[in-house]
């Protein structure tokens, strides 16, 4: 059965990975419907936020061929229900509509959105939620004119109990690399 997926991916920042990355999901015909890097609590380590929809047998075997990859440290995926999400989406619209109408301040009040920039010339509303909320502000503000509209892919952070596993492997990585114990003694390392 297909569902929504998030993929974790932990690695090295190098040249082109990300390009293997997304062809490992290419290979195995699955659409990115969103994508976002960013760097993790380690330092010198990022985070690849790859959400598609395919069922849990693909996503464990797209998950072990991401592991192959040399720079990759860890590949988890989740189901959307095991993390916390959201996104930001930006609106631009005539600054007239914002200052002549009031049911534009009385959307972006139902919607919990707010205010970044307001000139004699457009006005930029900022809204932080999930994607169906994102749309849903869109929709009410069609009927004063968006004249622009740009929403970031997805962020999400796993539930607890899978960010405490992850954050175990990253602690072996860190001394795996760095010789260097939580206690900040030192290690004599393999690689």
């Amino acid at each position: 059965m297909t569902k929504n997926y998030t993929f974790a991916i932990y690695s090295n920042d190098q040249a082109g990975l990300l390009n293997r990355i997304t062809a490992v999901f290419s290979r195995a015909g699955l659409n990115i419907e969103a994508l976002s890097v960013c760097e993790s609590t380690q330092t010198g380590l990022f985070r690849h936020n790859v959400q598609v929809s395919c069922d849990a047998q693909t996503g464990f075997r797209v998950s072990q061929q991401l592991e192959r990859q040399i720079e990759v440290i860890k590949a988890d995926f989740y189901h959307q229900d095991d993390v916390i999400q959201q996104e930001v989406a930006l609106y631009k619209i005539a600054s007239k509509s914002m200052l002549e109408q009031t049911l534009t301040e009385q959307i972006i009040h139902r919607h919990h959105a707010r205010v970044l920039s307001l000139n004699s010339e457009f006005t930029v509303i900022e809204k932080i939620g999930n994607r169906a909320e994102s749309q849903a502000l869109f929709d009410d503000l069609s009927s004063v004119g968006v004249l622009e509209f740009v929403r970031s892919g997805p962020v999400s952070i796993s539930k607890p109990m899978a960010a405490a596993i992850v954050q175990t492997d990253m602690g072996e990585y860190k001394q795996q690399v760095t010789g260097e114990t939580e206690d900040g003694s030192t290690v004599a390392t393999s690689l």
